[in-house]
C-alpha cells in the first residue's frame, strides 16, 4: 500500500483526466469532483496537479467532504466502505468518484446531491 501512498498525485491526475475525457466528460467536471471531495480551491488543486505532492500529503492537506461517507460500492475489487486504512479509503473514494463520472453518472449525483458544486453540472 505504501507504494500508492507515495505516488505523486500529479502522475495519476492525467490518467483520471484521460479516463473521463474518453467518456465525453470534461476537465472542469473532474476538477469539480476533486474539489468537492478535498475542499481544495482552484489554486490549491492546480498546485497539486502541477507539483510533486504524494497522495499521502494530498489527503493530509485536504478537508474531506462530510458527505464522502456516502460513497459506496466496489472499486478495484474492494468495497469502498469496507476499506480500513483511512488513507487507502480516501484514495479509493476518489477513484470511485472518477469512475462514476466516467460512466456518465450526472455530476450532481456523483457529488451526492451536488453539495459544493462550483462548476457547470454535466
Amino acid at each position: 500500500m505504501s507504494r500508492v501512498f507515495d505516488m505523486a498525485f500529479s502522475s495519476v491526475y492525467p490518467l483520471y483526466l484521460a479516463k473521463v475525457e474518453r467518456k465525453g466528460r470534461t476537465k472542469d467536471q473532474l476538477d469539480a469532483v476533486i474539489r468537492w471531495l478535498t475542499g481544495f480551491d482552484d489554486a490549491a488543486l492546480a498546485r497539486h496537479i502541477e507539483g510533486t505532492t504524494t497522495f499521502r500529503a494530498f489527503f493530509d492537506e485536504a478537508t474531506l467532504n462530510p458527505h464522502a461517507n456516502q460513497v459506496t460500492g466496489v472499486i478495484c475489487g474492494m468495497r469502498v466502505e469496507e476499506i480500513e486504512d483511512p488513507l487507502m479509503h480516501r484514495i479509493r473514494v476518489l477513484d470511485k468518484l472518477v469512475d462514476e463520472l466516467a460512466k456518465g453518472r450526472p455530476l450532481a449525483k456523483v457529488l451526492r446531491g451536488g453539495e459544493g458544486v462550483s462548476s457547470p453540472a454535466g
